[in-house]
């Protein structure tokens, strides 16, 4: 842990060093959502594993890539794939990206991530705008002593999802004609899938969606000081919601089929901040 701010400025000063200027917004892109990236200008592209202490996902659908260049009169930075805490690591090393956009100054960033819906009025290919989160089961990325350059001992959640960000979401759906529901997203550990029992505890406990990635790096960010806005892309039903198996198939095949409507949104997204 002593090593952290270290190494986050380490790799953040090689990023900083491959690209024009500092960007203003960080961009994470869930399982299957890399299409993204197509939408910027002027693109810069780093390997992962080009990058100092960087980790390096090894699920299918997530490529490893920053991305940097310009959107909607931004300059952005783009995460096109990101390592799940199922995959090994630990969870320090799984929030470590967001450490380093801290160490770069940057101050918003928008989470997006496939996700399994719980509320039965939502349906695949739907778009959730997260209003807050479950991560009872989440592995804290603050546990351990605290690193004051990034943010306090004891951090306030009650605002997790920024308001005024979630209202200009909201409004940018809107203006670009794409439903946007709005929900609880609850953090499971993975990689195995929630069993029937698991998925009824979440939706009496209030949650909307499930999902394997996310809080974590919310979490992390809010503790740098962070605004956070994030996106769930419902991907499939949760498990004992319909008389099925699942399947990682699912998932990549909803997430190819909201392309256009999930680039409209975060493209309007980002022009209103």
């Amino acid at each position: 842990m002593e090593n952290i701010y270290e190494k986050a400025l380490q790799a953040s000063e090689f990023i900083l060093s491959r690209i024009s200027e500092k960007p203003d917004i960080a961009i994470i892109l869930g399982t299957g959502l890399g299409f993204l990236v197509n939408e910027i200008q002027n693109q810069i592209e780093v390997d992962y594993k080009d990058i100092p202490n960087f980790p390096v996902p090894t699920v299918k659908g997530h490529d490893g890539k920053l991305v940097y260049g310009d959107m909607e009169g931004h300059k952005v930075l783009v995460m096109k794939g990101r390592v799940h805490y199922y995959e090994g690591e630990e969870i320090s090393v799984v929030t470590f990206p967001i450490r380093v956009f801290t160490c770069m100054g940057i101050k918003t960033l928008i989470v997006t991530n496939a996700a399994g819906a719980i509320n039965k009025t939502f349906k695949p290919g739907d778009l959730m705008l997260i209003n807050d989160h479950i991560g009872l089961f989440s592995p804290s990325p603050l546990r351990g002593e605290n690193i004051e350059q990034f943010g306090p001992r004891f951090n306030d959640m009650s605002e997790a999802y920024n308001k005024e960000l979630r209202d200009k979401a909201m409004k940018a759906a809107k203006a670009v004609g794409v439903e946007l529901k709005e929900g609880v997203y609850a953090f499971a550990k993975g990689p195995m899938y929630e069993t029937p029992a698991e998925i009824r505890a979440l939706e009496k406990l209030g949650a909307d969606a499930v999902g394997m990635s996310t809080v974590p790096e919310v979490i992390t960010a809010k503790h740098s000081g962070m605004d956070v806005i994030s996106i769930s892309c419902i991907t499939n039903m949760a498990a004992g919601i319909l008389e099925q198996p699942m399947n990682h198939s699912e998932v990549m095949e909803i997430a190819a089929k909201v392309e256009k409507k999930f680039v409209l949104l975060v493209k309007e997204i980002v022009r209103r901040l």
